[in-house]
């Protein structure tokens, strides 16, 4: 880690290709990987020992470039069951050992191939434990990712972009990552195909802000037939479909900015009584159609070991995690209760209506990284929908 302005390296062999550079100044210097470009956004850390492709692909990152603090990425490879979209939307990569060569029976391609195949930039051989204790300390920083092969640098100008980036506090990103056109799902986890009974399922609606496809087959696991629609699309349009329970999915950037279109739109929703349940981003905007607020958080939950309480029946959950916005329990209405909760830092991790079949969650019960306790949510959802169908 330096302070350097502007650097230049040879071409011999421990000379650096990579380069991160922070919005205050601090510039860490590795390997590039991936496509030869640069990216400016907003640096994270994620925690989990596995998942890397899941994490790459999932929506929720847009707009993030994402420290992988376990040192072995890119042992499994790369395939296209694992995907959570297909273009990934965050916008680099950084990791402590360079990506390793897959040893994975079910990998059809190397992570580097990956990553240049979606023009993701990548830099390895850093200090990804003083990064991540620079975040930790700091907030999460803007910042450049860069790889060049010839190793040449300008970090003014890298620094000035990060510095005028505008950050993700009020960016709405979920309008840009989420479907433009409705479409039916009836894709089942990995190793089951199409459910034989499928047409005659109960019909729920999934609005799209960003959403893993992993979210979906659960759905489709827990028995529902599913139908995903843009996020603008209006809530008359939505109920014409008759649906019997209504989605809300995850999705990256600042739950406040979709004011404007996907909050009132929740509000007119809730007002038709149906069975809803809500992750991650839909979890927030639901909680701001109730009346409840959201901030911005200082460090974000990113990770696939994050302890959770349930406060309905005090068994404590551990939940996979990728959120940088929380809902701020004191501001949820008298019509609703705090169901789950955070045992990091005792920040909001779920809520309910009293009043209506209406629950959403902060976590990702879709994602299994090993418990899978929290998935018992979709059957749940899944019971509530089958009431009114």
């Amino acid at each position: 880690m330096t302070k350097n302005s502007k650097t230049k390296s040879d071409t011999h062999s421990n000379s650096f290709t990579g380069i991160i550079v922070l919005s205050d100044g601090t510039v860490f210097e590795g390997i590039g990987f991936g496509a030869q470009t640069d990216a400016v956004g907003e640096i994270c850390f994620n925690t989990s020992m596995t998942g890397y492709q899941e994490s790459l692909s999932d929506l929720s990152f847009a707009g993030q470039i994402i420290t992988f603090t376990f040192p072995h990425i890119g042992n499994v490879g790369t395939n296209i069951e694992d995907i959570e979209c297909d273009k990934p939307a965050c916008r680099g990569l950084i990791t402590r050992e360079f990506p390793t060569l897959p040893s994975n029976y079910r990998s059809t391609s190397t992570l580097i191939e990956y990553c240049e195949a979606h023009n993701l930039v990548g830099v390895a051989g850093i200090d990804t434990r003083a990064l991540t204790k620079h975040i930790r300390d700091n907030g999460a920083p803007n910042g450049v990712i860069a790889y060049n092969a010839q190793g040449e640098f300008d970090i003014e100008a890298l620094q000035d972009k990060a510095k005028k980036w505008a950050g993700l506090d009020g960016m709405d990103l979920a309008i840009e990552v989420a479907t433009k056109k409705s479409y039916d799902w009836d894709e089942n986890v990995w190793g089951k195909g199409k459910p034989q009974d499928y047409a005659s399922r109960p019909h729920v609606v999934a609005i799209d802000y960003g959403a893993k496809k992993n979210i979906l087959r659960c759905l489709v696991e827990a028995g529902l037939r599913v139908t995903v629609v843009p996020p603008k699309m209006s809530a008359e349009d939505i109920l014409a479909l008759k649906p019997a329970g209504i989605f809300l999915a995850n999705g990256p950037g600042d739950p406040a900015a979709t004011g404007t279109y996907a909050v009132p739109i929740i509000k007119e929703l809730i007002e038709s009584k149906l069975p809803m349940f809500g992750i991650c981003l839909g979890h927030q905007m639901l909680a701001l159609a109730a009346g409840a607020k959201t901030k911005k958080m200082k460090l974000g939950h990113r990770g696939a070991n994050h302890p959770v309480k349930d406060l309905e029946t005090n068994r404590v959950l551990i939940t996979s995690q990728n959120h940088g916005f929380e809902v701020l329990s004191d501001t949820l209405p008298k019509n609703c209760v705090e169901t789950h909760v955070s045992l990091f830092d005792g920040s909001n991790e779920g809520f309910a209506f009293t009043d209506k079949p209406i629950f959403s969650v902060q976590f990702h019960p879709e994602a299994s990284p090993g418990p899978m306790e929290s998935k018992a949510l979709f059957d749940k959802f899944s019971s509530l929908v089958k009431g009114v169908a």
